[in-house]
């Protein structure tokens, strides 16, 4: 017997939105709706940035082990600043992931009727341009997932402008991540399996292999998007707006092939969030007979805390 080949997540150009917004809408949300992920040509956010954000991260990664620590912040579950190796865990996992990264979030003017939730980015000394590139980073994915959102919203039958005041303010992060190089026999996986928290989350750097989700028949499915693309997934926040109808897919990182270990993996994920005081209230078309309701609602901030609890980034 032929063993079934692989089911591949779909390749979509963000460009169709343009020229034909609701087939976009249709390919983009059928793939979230089947795989909880989809993988974005097109997207928008200009190489030469996307190039320059890469450099200065790895430049920031090598910088000295205690000077990277003096920009670790207790007690704020690493919202902003750097967050050392081997910090977080997945919910219900017995090994602590293999990786270090960078917090960025969305900079708030002064008295900002969020500031008490969402705290002042931390800027490093080094390298040169790293404030300025990264501001430049965070409003592009910030535009690109305003697209995103936009036809998501066209595939719920929401106006196409439904997500704007819900994610005006949002309280999305930009995580700069890195894997070191992992001993052979390495027992951890550099990120264990888990669901994302947000609403949608947009990631660079997935073209080093080690991305996989858990699909419907039990398997682990490799995600290779092509050199440029964007992997884009739903989070946890998404599924319960829609009755998990779109489905936040459980997915890790695993430690590469023995002839890869000794490189470091980089990537750059964007948690798309609302805004803290955005209530996730099961829409009514994604409630029915067939799908009874499954979550009670619940504000974002909250249930932010309840999951950072989870996974060892708060008390």
């Amino acid at each position: 017997m032929l063993d079934t080949p692989l089911a591949q997540v779909p390749l979509v150009s963000l460009a169709q939105a343009e020229s034909d917004p609701d087939g976009f809408a249709q390919a983009f949300g059928d793939s979230f709706k089947r795989f909880g992920f989809a993988m974005i040509r097109d997207h928008g956010v200009p190489q030469e940035l996307i190039d320059r954000a890469w450099a200065t991260t790895k430049a920031f990664f090598d910088l000295p082990e205690a000077e990277k620590r003096s920009y670790f912040i207790e007690g704020q579950g690493g919202a902003r600043g750097y967050t050392p190796y081997k910090t977080e865990i997945a919910k219900g996992a017995s090994h602590v992931d293999l990786k270090e990264f960078w917090h960025i979030g969305r900079q708030l003017p002064q008295g900002h009727r969020f500031s008490d939730v969402m705290p002042p980015n931390v800027w490093p000394d080094r390298p040169e341009g790293f404030r300025e590139t990264f501001l430049e980073m965070f409003a592009a994915f910030d535009r690109a997932g305003d697209r995103l959102l936009s036809a998501i919203a066209r595939y719920l039958g929401l106006a196409p402008d439904w997500f704007d005041p819900a994610v005006k303010d949002g309280n999305s992060v930009m995580r700069l991540l890195h894997y070191p190089p992992v001993p052979a026999d390495a027992p951890e996986v550099r990120a264990g399996a888990h669901e994302d928290i947000n609403l949608i989350t947009l990631l660079l750097g997935a073209e080093e292999a080690g991305l996989e989700l858990l699909d419907r028949d039990g398997k682990w499915l490799p995600i290779k998007p092509p050199e440029g693309a964007m992997v884009v997934n739903v989070g946890d926040m998404l599924q319960r707006l829609t009755n998990h109808v779109l489905p936040s897919t459980t997915h890790r990182v695993v430690n590469p092939a023995p002839e890869r270990r000794g490189h470091s993996r980089y990537s750059m994920p964007f948690f798309l969030h609302p805004a803290p005081d955005f209530m996730l209230t099961a829409l009514p078309q994604c409630v029915s007979e067939e799908n009874p309701l499954r979550d009670p609602p619940i504000s974002s901030h909250d249930y932010l805390m309840e999951r950072l609890r989870e996974i060892g980034l708060t008390k």
